[in-house]
């Protein structure tokens, strides 16, 4: 099995992978693709923060008694990003081509500057400091298998 930091990671990727496809597809002008290839970025987006909320940010507060700290910080960044996703649905909703361009620049720069912060302090945090790391990522796993089971 792999580990914590290297499972969140693929996942951050996935999900970037999505949202270029979005992009890609409004420069092109294909509506019907990047409204697909957006659904797909956040429904993959939204399980990955639940994963984190729900299942991994709980555990490492558990484990190292920091509750104030950069799961806050996470928990507060989340949430900047699920406006930013909403406000990115009425831009494709509207086909407003500047107003996706403009919001999903703001989106890419946050996500990019989130997710480095995860990936070199958070996640490898997690991994140490849980008592049974292999078991939280198998949660972690299952939960993130859900999307994947309902298609």
């Amino acid at each position: 099995m792999t580990s914590i930091p290297e499972f969140m990671t693929a996942k951050h990727r996935e999900c970037d992978e999505f949202f270029i496809a979005a992009e890609n597809a409004i420069t092109q002008n294909n509506w019907a693709l990047a409204k697909d290839s957006f659904k797909q970025f956040s429904e993959e987006l939204d399980l990955h923060f639940q994963a984190e909320e729900n299942i991994l940010f709980p555990e490492f507060e558990q484990a190292t008694g920091i509750t104030q700290g950069p799961t806050q910080v996470m928990r507060g960044e989340h949430q900047q990003m699920r406006a930013l996703v909403a406000d990115l649905l009425q831009a494709l909703s509207a086909e407003d081509k500047d107003a996706y361009i403009g919001a999903s620049e703001t989106l890419m720069v946050l996500m990019q500057q989130h997710n480095m912060k995860e990936e070199m302090m958070l996640y490898p945090m997690t991994q140490q400091r849980v008592p049974a790391p292999d078991a939280l990522l198998t949660r972690v796993v299952e939960h993130c298998q859900t999307l994947e089971n309902s298609e």
